[in-house]
């Protein structure tokens, strides 16, 4: 039997229980386009992800009066957060959008397609089409339709160093009967929303007792009970886009489950607009797949300090969780 080529001691080997993987699709809290661009300059297969995924993210920015972003964010001068937060609504989503299923194009060349996915607030709308229930155009075309609507939502998100229970208490003592916790991310991450005057009153009360908060840079609210009218009008429009049976099962952070094979999608996302996201269930749940390894399918870390912080808490040995592009040598 003639031997397998002998791996350079320059590359990281490929763990082999990595085959069995959950990837993680975080919301617009945690987007860092540096880290994107870095990535895709060093790794061959990232860079190939990003250019044809980019590629038709972009028809649908023209087709929607946007700029192009895929040949800017691998030129020589690529745009900056603040050049994205500056240009036309959408633009910022799409990036994410599409850097979300680039980098989940890139880990399921490397390790394989992925036994399930979790997609968080936002990051449903790329977990489902990397799961191939939208096209890649339709789903730009539901990540804009989204960052419409949200311009329309007053308020703001604010970030709280607590747990659910705490946040509750903190959310009475500050008298902000309009403010609402709307994502649990683990233990000791919250976000809450609201208006941005009972955004202040949290902040102050979150001051007085010591725990760190820190309002999100999205000039928006969601996951809010009062954005109702907005849920509906976003429902409308992703109704329209046909969809596809799924390739692997994605479970909603909002929905607390696994969408199922007859699910009112357009619904279920609009959700994401009126009711909080939970987190830490979603992840014991897609525990039952007996992943090797989680990957964070983003730009940052964030929702993979959160699973980590819950898989530690869970009975029994928790496999290790990654966030690819925030790690420097991680083995493309």
């Amino acid at each position: 039997m003639r031997a397998g080529p002998v791996p350079s001691p320059d590359v990281p080997a490929r763990p082999a229980p990595w085959r069995r993987s959950v990837h993680l699709f975080p919301g617009q809290g945690d987007f860092s386009l540096r880290s994107l661009v870095g990535a895709a300059r060093t790794t061959p297969g990232l860079r190939t992800a990003v250019r044809e995924v980019f590629e038709e993210v972009d028809s649908v920015a023209a087709e929607r009066g946007l700029p192009e972003l895929g040949p800017r964010l691998l030129g020589p001068e690529p745009p900056s957060g603040r050049d994205l937060a500056l240009a036309a609504t959408g633009t910022s989503q799409l990036a994410l959008f599409g850097a979300s299923v680039a980098v989940h194009r890139a880990l399921s060349e490397a390790y394989g397609v992925p036994s399930a996915a979790v997609g968080v607030s936002f990051g449903e709308i790329a977990a489902l089409t990397a799961a191939g229930v939208f096209g890649v155009g339709d789903g730009a075309r539901t990540a804009h339709d989204l960052a419409v609507v949200l311009a329309s939502c007053p308020g703001g998100l604010t970030a709280l160093t607590c747990s659910e229970r705490s946040a509750h208490v903190l959310l009475e003592e500050a008298g902000a009967a309009e403010a609402v916790v709307a994502v649990v991310n683990d233990e000791r991450s919250v976000v809450v929303a609201g208006p941005t005057a009972a955004l202040v009153l949290v902040e102050k009360a979150a001051a007085d007792r010591r725990v760190a908060a820190v309002r999100l840079r999205l000039p928006f609210s969601s996951h809010h009970p009062a954005l109702g009218r907005a849920a509906e009008k976003f429902a409308a429009a992703v109704r329209v886009y046909p969809r596809s049976g799924a390739r692997f099962p994605v479970h909603s952070a909002v929905a607390g489950r696994r969408y199922g094979s007859t699910e009112d999608l357009a619904a279920r996302l609009a959700d994401c607009l009126v009711r909080p996201a939970a987190v830490p269930p979603v992840l014991r749940q897609v525990m039952a797949y007996r992943p090797g390894v989680f990957f964070e399918a983003g730009t940052g870390s964030a929702l993979a300090s959160s699973a980590r912080s819950v898989l530690a808490a869970a009975l029994g040995p928790a496999p290790p969780v990654r966030a690819p592009l925030t790690e420097p040598g991680f083995p493309w």
